[in-house]
């Protein structure tokens, strides 16, 4: 709980600080044809929630936390130098993997593996954090969407710490759910700020280290992804579409599921509500794996791939009934 508070009350009073700072030195988020904005914004506002957790990760001050904060840090690090500046591809990925190695290192080393096993626990463990921290940023494109995914996962976790219980998950993970919700009302509604890649790296790979920590302490699968399990998905399947469709993959583009359903003519804010509760839904049914009962589980599993099914088909479906609408619409003020 100190934990949490500490980080939910320094994003409140940080943040009405950092906005016109980043206005003042220009660190904008300009519209362009790959944008669901339309108004110029600050990026980099998820600033403080990456301070946020590095100070939550001091106060609890063990050391798969102090891991956390210090992967959380350089994270974000890396997504500030890119708000900033920009930085090209390749040396954003190696630096990206360079930190993802140690985080996984460390872990495994914690985890009290075999040297063998812990080798190869490090480096799958540093493909995952890598690989989510950028899933995470491409899905960082409406309004509020990231942020409610996080305080959403943060509280799937926290409730598996106290569950199993494992004082990280659930310190981890109240204080993700704390600086997301108090990011919330910056972005939610009317977007006076970004996360920008600092916010979304650092929350990214909070929660990548978060669903190690609950796979290495036994939690099944299941219930250690559901909470990223939407993200996961709709970034795997835009990229084996764009693949097939012969799109070089490090081209920009907007062609994600949530991006069509803003392009059908839903609202950021329906979107968010949307893949919040499918989300929210599918972390539930991935919880029915914490009971003993198999056949309850495969039917909960079966459920939750359905549903991830119907968020990814939604756009297909919803794109024609919207132009229908549209097309016998009567134009306002016509008579």
């Amino acid at each position: 709980m100190l934990a949490a508070a500490a980080c939910g009350a320094f994003v409140c009073a940080a943040e009405p600080v950092v906005i016109p700072l980043l206005r003042r030195v220009a660190v904008m988020d300009t519209p362009n044809s790959r944008s669901s904005h339309t108004v110029p914004t600050p990026r980099g506002g998820g600033a403080p929630i990456a301070a946020g957790l590095v100070l939550a990760a001091l106060l609890i001050h063990s050391d798969r936390t102090l891991t956390f904060g210090a992967a959380v840090g350089c994270f974000a690090a890396i997504g500030f130098a890119d708000d900033l500046a920009g930085l090209p591809a390749g040396r954003r990925l190696a630096l990206q993997g360079t930190v993802s190695l140690a985080a996984g290192g460390v872990l495994a080393a914690l985890a009290g593996l075999p040297a063998a096993a812990a080798v190869v626990a490090a480096v799958v463990l540093a493909i995952w954090i890598a690989g989510f921290v950028n899933a995470f940023n491409f899905m960082d494109g409406v309004n509020g969407i990231s942020a409610a995914h996080a305080l959403l996962g943060g509280a799937a976790y926290a409730c598996l710490g106290f569950w199993r219980p494992d004082a990280f998950l659930a310190a981890g993970g109240t204080a993700v759910a704390a600086g997301a919700l108090a990011f919330l009302p910056w972005n939610v509604l009317r977007a006076r700020v970004f996360l920008g890649d600092v916010g979304s790296y650092a929350l990214g790979a909070a929660l990548a280290l978060l669903a190690a920590g609950a796979v290495l302490r036994g939690i099944p699968p299941e219930a250690a992804l559901g909470p990223l399990a939407l993200y996961l998905a709709d970034t795997a399947w835009t990229m084996q579409r764009r693949v097939r469709a012969g799109e070089r993959l490090l081209q920009a583009h907007r062609t994600h599921a949530y991006q069509r359903l803003c392009d059908a003519g839903w609202s950021h804010q329906r979107v968010t509500l949307v893949t919040g509760a499918t989300t929210a839904a599918v972390s539930l049914l991935g919880a029915v794996s914490l009971t003993p009962y198999l056949g309850l589980r495969a039917v909960a599993d079966l459920a939750a791939i359905a549903m991830l099914a119907a968020y990814l088909r939604a756009p297909v479906l919803i794109g024609p009934a919207a132009a229908s609408i549209g097309k016998h619409r009567v134009p306002s003020g016509a008579a």
